[in-house]
């Protein structure tokens, strides 16, 4: 990727994203996250030369520096979260993608994203509580706001969160997951015995 709108259209190919012109100058080009519409990838030229701005965990904003010279603090940003991708040729593709991947992820992160990844950790054949969940979501706190985004599931194949239940081991209502009896139905096709819409938790659930 030498050209801006190879960038740019790398960019655009993480969900929802969208390209956005801010400052009224055609040099500076965004692309941004829908979601909290937030820029992951500031592109413009400076000196001759294209840059990218991008996000970085505090620590792993050194380790890009140490690495490339041409990976510098962010250019009018935040020099402990940002970094400046100067493209002289110096650093390999597949990096430069990787640094527009991290930023992008920083970027998106929400709670309702953190729950589903931690949903998807949870093995075969067994479950997991809501506050279980949302401690692995990094804050014990959210156990309601993680009921509220298993209801509104984007991807119930891969996000299984059948494998959820209370503190006390029992399902979710009935039309949560499909229809009457559908969670009862999903767990004991995994060999999860339920009893009166109820899960033994010394038994089933999950504990990594």
């Amino acid at each position: 990727m030498k050209t801006r709108e190879e960038i740019l259209t790398y960019g655009l190919s993480f969900p929802d994203t969208y390209q956005d012109a801010p400052f009224h100058d055609e040099n500076w080009q965004l692309v941004r996250y829908k979601g909290n519409r937030k820029a992951f990838l500031w592109t413009y030229e400076r000196d001759g030369l294209l840059n990218l701005n991008v996000k970085v965990e505090p620590g792993k904003a050194y380790f890009w520096r140490e690495i490339y010279a041409s990976v510098v603090p962010g250019y009018h940003q935040n020099k402990e979260h940002w970094n400046t991708i100067i493209l002289d040729g110096s650093i390999p593709e597949k990096d430069v993608k990787m640094m527009i991947a991290e930023s992008y992820d920083l970027i998106s992160d929400s709670p309702s994203k953190r729950i589903y990844e931690a949903v998807k950790k949870i093995p075969y054949g067994h479950v997991a509580t809501y506050a279980q969940v949302a401690q692995l979501a990094g804050d014990k706190k959210m156990a309601r706001a993680v009921g509220n985004a298993l209801h509104k599931n984007p991807d119930p194949v891969n996000i299984p969160c059948f494998r959820v239940v209370n503190a006390k081991g029992e399902l979710a209502g009935e039309f949560a997951f499909g229809g009457p009896g559908a969670q009862a139905k999903l767990l004991e096709a995994e060999g999860i015995s339920v009893d009166n819409g109820r899960v033994d938790l010394e038994r089933y659930q999950w504990r990594p």
